[in-house]
């Protein structure tokens, strides 16, 4: 093949094309690519040409059956993939049904978070974990007694500490789930601070999920701009300077930056999620 071999075309393949069976034949022992190279490409079946038709016939029917075999996963995959959102959906909903605010709040906060996300240059699959992940920030407020979560007025320093115990109870619900493996973490620690002092578990930098920096970020904003029975919601300048003033110690200063350039460049995208999720 001219003016790349086998190796090579399968290369240029796998650049837009992961999932595509591949069945590499060859002429020549010496064009045969190393085993690493075929880990690497993930090519599927390999033999060189000759007059010995049966185990070429043999590699086509392993590969069909291969396809098939992939196509049923995919199918299941899709099913669980639905009952999944599903599921998070339901348990969503239960915490919905106790305070108003959440709704809209964790469409909101969901939203700004894939914002980041994309100018961050997350992968799709990234992005949708972390769209799932702010939806669902909050479900241990389940556990929060209503006397608490729909308190009208400021909280006491008591009350304070037992709202601080939702993420660790959000956590605990979906711990024992697979399903909800990826988004577990944005849940537990999406209240921790970059400088170490926040909770449940005091991490502190890069030592707290990706994930729930860019939640942290994006919960602090839409409750800074969302009014409340306490008190009216902050001027846009004023959320700004807070954002710059917590970076560093509240916030990732990347995620910050980040955000500030939304803000700055992008806003109408902002003004568009407010206005969906009222």
């Amino acid at each position: 093949m001219t003016p790349i071999h086998g190796d090579k075309v399968v290369e240029e393949i796998r650049k837009f094309n992961k999932s595509l069976y591949i069945l590499l034949l060859t002429g020549h022992k010496d064009l045969a690519p190393p085993l690493e190279t075929i880990k690497r490409l993930d090519i599927q079946g390999y033999c060189e040409k000759s007059d010995k038709f049966d185990q070429l016939l043999l590699l086509i029917e392993s590969g069909i059956k291969s396809i098939e075999q992939m196509r049923e996963i995919n199918a299941i995959n899709d099913e669980l993939e639905k009952a999944y959102l599903e599921s998070i959906e339901t348990l969503r909903y239960t915490v919905e049904a106790r305070d108003t605010y959440t709704r809209g709040h964790s469409d909101r906060v969901a939203a700004f978070s894939v914002l980041i996300g994309r100018k961050l240059g997350l992968s799709d699959s990234a992005l949708r974990t972390l769209r799932v992940g702010g939806l669902f920030h909050d479900i241990g407020k389940i556990g929060v007694p209503d006397s608490i979560l729909l308190k009208g007025s400021k909280l006491s320093d008591d009350e304070y500490s037992e709202i601080k115990n939702h993420p660790s109870i959000g956590a605990h619900i979906l711990s024992n789930a697979s399903i909800f493996r990826d988004i577990i973490p944005i849940v537990k620690h999406h209240h921790e601070h970059f400088d170490g002092k926040g909770y449940p578990t005091q991490l502190a930098g890069e030592n707290i999920p990706l994930f729930a920096r860019i939640v942290a970020v994006a919960d602090s904003f839409d409750a800074m701009t969302s009014k409340r029975t306490y008190r009216d919601s902050l001027s846009i300048d004023v959320v700004k300077n807070e954002l710059r003033n917590n970076s560093g110690s509240q916030f990732d200063p990347k995620i910050v930056d980040v955000f500030l350039d939304i803000l700055d460049n992008d806003f109408d995208e902002i003004k568009k999620i407010q206005e969906k999720y009222k």
